[in-house]
């Protein structure tokens, strides 16, 4: 009977440490897909520089032709009306052969500004749902595909009605 009661005790265990793997697992994964987006721009760019280098052939230890390369980039202080020089801190990291999202990670200590850059994504209305939107998305929606500001919308359902209705219209021409 002890040896019964044991086993059932086990087996609890062994289903619960299942359960927090499968939950953290989970978790992990929601955190790399949230990471993708995070500096994106930032990444990009870095990644752009050090291909462009390798094209043209430029040491990645030769900080001043990557300064060159980056000298269009107002963002890290490569203008001359930068509000931020964060240039050596960009070149530095580059010619110690570091990824971009590295380099990134290092700018963001320095300047928090620098991952909330983000490109611009074009909104499909026919994919989109729109009660999982938030209030900013809708206006936004609203604003750029039908012109309108929606003066008498107070909450979120009427934003979704009035582009419901200017969907319909539009459709209907």
């Amino acid at each position: 009977m002890i040896a019964a009661q044991q086993v059932k005790t086990l087996f609890a265990v062994v289903v619960v440490a299942f359960i927090v793997a499968t939950l953290l697992t989970g978790e992990v994964s929601a955190k790399k897909a949230k990471n993708e987006k995070e500096c994106e721009v930032c990444k990009k760019v870095i990644d752009r520089v050090i291909t462009q280098a390798n094209n043209e052939y430029i040491d990645l230890t030769d900080q001043e032709a990557i300064q060159q390369l980056i000298k269009k980039c107002y963002y890290v202080g490569g203008t001359d009306d930068a509000a931020t020089g964060l240039l050596r801190e960009v070149t530095g990291p580059i010619s110690r052969y570091m990824p971009a999202d590295v380099v990134c990670n290092k700018l963001k200590k320095l300047d928090s500004q620098i991952c909330d850059i983000i490109y611009y994504e074009e909104i499909d209305l026919s994919k989109i749902d729109l009660n999982k939107q938030r209030v900013k998305v809708l206006k936004k929606i609203l604003q750029e595909h039908f012109g309108d500001s929606c003066k008498g919308c107070l909450e979120k359902t009427d934003y979704i009605k009035r582009i419901e209705e200017l969907k319909h219209q539009r459709s209907d021409l």
